[in-house]
C-alpha cells in the first residue's frame, strides 16, 4: 500500500521489478534485458541496408560501432556521473543502460564502405550492397 510519508514504499513499476530480478540472476540476463531494451530498426533499400538505432541522449563520442570478420557490434558503455552537486533524487525514472547489440553480416554487404551518422537520438548505420557483378560464362574446350 503506498504511504505517502515514506518513498521507499512506494508502489514499483513492473520493469523495475523486471530489471531487479534481472540484476540478481546474473550477468547474461542483464545482458540480453539491455540489448532488448535498445531498440534497432532494419530497412532493406535498393542500395544499402541501413539500421537505425534508437540512443537518445547519447554522446556520439560514446558510441562504438566495430566490424570484426562478419560481426558488425554497436555498444555505448554508460558511466555512471556524481549527482552530489544537483541534491537527491526524491524519484529517478530516467536512466541510462549500457547495451551492446551484434549483427552477422553476409557476403552482400561491401563491409569497407559501412558509415554511421547520429542525429537527434538515432544512430543510423548504412551497410552497402556490393555491386552485383555479372556472371561471365564460357565454354572449356577439352583438349
Amino acid at each position: 500500500m503506498y504511504n505517502k510519508r515514506n518513498f521507499g514504499l512506494m508502489p514499483r513499476t513492473f520493469g523495475y521489478l523486471l530489471e531487479d530480478a534481472l540484476q540478481n540472476a546474473g550477468s547474461h540476463f542483464q545482458e540480453e534485458f539491455n540489448a532488448l531494451s535498445t531498440p534497432v530498426n532494419i530497412l532493406d533499400n535498393e542500395k544499402e541496408y541501413e539500421l537505425q538505432v534508437f540512443a537518445p541522449g547519447i554522446k556520439k563520442e560514446d558510441l562504438k560501432i566495430v566490424h570484426e570478420k562478419n560481426i558488425l557490434t554497436i555498444s555505448y558503455e554508460h558511466k555512471e556521473e556524481s549527482t552530489e552537486k544537483q541534491g537527491k533524487f526524491v524519484s529517478k525514472e530516467y536512466r541510462q543502460r549500457s547495451f551492446k547489440r551484434s549483427f552477422t553480416l553476409n557476403e552482400k554487404i561491401d563491409a569497407g564502405k559501412i558509415t554511421a551518422r547520429y542525429n537527434d537520438g538515432i544512430l543510423t548505420v548504412s551497410l552497402p550492397k556490393k555491386e552485383l557483378t555479372e556472371v561471365i560464362t564460357h565454354e572449356v574446350a577439352i583438349n
